[in-house]
């Protein structure tokens, strides 16, 4: 006697499952690509964890983008002389330029001092470095919590913000991107330290680390550098077309710029 024959079993109706499941998978892949359109990069910890990563595949010491920018400005301040009134940190964000208003400005004024504007060029120089150019330049105006009642500044507000924008000013007259920049009053609400003791006195130490002005260097988002990219093509178009025919013209080749006179040092910044 033949043995039966085994059941048959429809293959069609085991593999139906396979549709929930790449529905399922297509829902998740579609969820997570909107989550990553409207995330914000915390550039500063990406640039710090892949300069982490090659370190340890390479063996050798490798500095992030952020860490080459401080140590850059750290050694303008010191080849300046400025290490006592010019503070460089780092945060969350990218780097902190904090000035000593004392010696960058005269009392109860926003006039930079001409003996700081040395300092400014420099560091100038070094925000405006191609490679650094996708950073956007914060300035915050701070004071002390003592009061001022002048024509000009009727309170600590105007003072600030006039000190904040006269250093913004006088960077966009060293070349410096204006869409890459901002100013910022805080007046007395951001001290870094307590302006009085507990009686109320004044603490005239604190109350001069207070008076500064801190200048905020951070990446620019992706959609910032794209838009800023975009207005430096149609800056240099636009630059082209103003050229005559002569200014067009190439230098012939191997031309040479005559090299510009060398700078003298400047003198040490003296905090009043």
């Amino acid at each position: 006697m033949a043995a039966p024959e085994p059941p048959q079993v429809d293959i069609k109706e085991q593999e139906d499952w396979l549709v929930t499941y790449a529905d399922a998978i297509t829902l998740l892949m579609a969820f997570f690509v909107m989550l990553l359109t409207f995330a914000e990069y915390d550039i500063p910890a990406y640039q710090e964890a892949a300069a982490a990563i090659k370190e340890e595949v390479g063996g050798g010491v490798e500095i992030s983008e952020m860490q080459g920018l401080k140590m850059d400005v750290e050694d303008v301040v010191y080849n300046m002389q400025a290490d006592q009134v010019v503070n460089v940190e780092m945060d969350k964000d990218g780097i902190v330029i904090e000035l000593a208003s004392s010696a960058f400005y005269k009392p109860g004024s926003a006039e930079i001092r001409e003996q700081a504007m040395p300092v400014l060029e420099k560091i100038s120089q070094t925000l405006k470095a191609p490679k650094f150019l996708n950073y956007n330049i914060e300035i915050e105006g701070h004071t002390d919590d003592d009061p001022i009642n002048t024509a000009r500044f009727p309170s600590n507000w105007e003072l600030s913000a006039g000190r904040a924008a006269g250093c913004l000013r006088f960077l966009i007259e060293q070349e410096m991107e204006p869409q890459r920049m901002k100013a910022i009053a805080f007046a007395e609400t951001r001290p870094k330290v307590p302006n009085r003791d507990a009686e109320g006195n004044r603490i005239k130490e604190n109350q001069a680390i207070n008076r500064r002005v801190a200048i905020r260097v951070y990446p620019m988002s992706l959609s910032e550098t794209e838009a800023f990219g975009k207005k430096l093509d149609l800056k240099e178009m636009l630059k082209g077309e103003s050229k005559t025919p002569a200014e067009q013209k190439a230098l012939p080749s191997g031309a040479q710029q005559a090299l510009p006179p060398a700078e003298t040092p400047q003198p040490a910044m003296q905090t009043q």
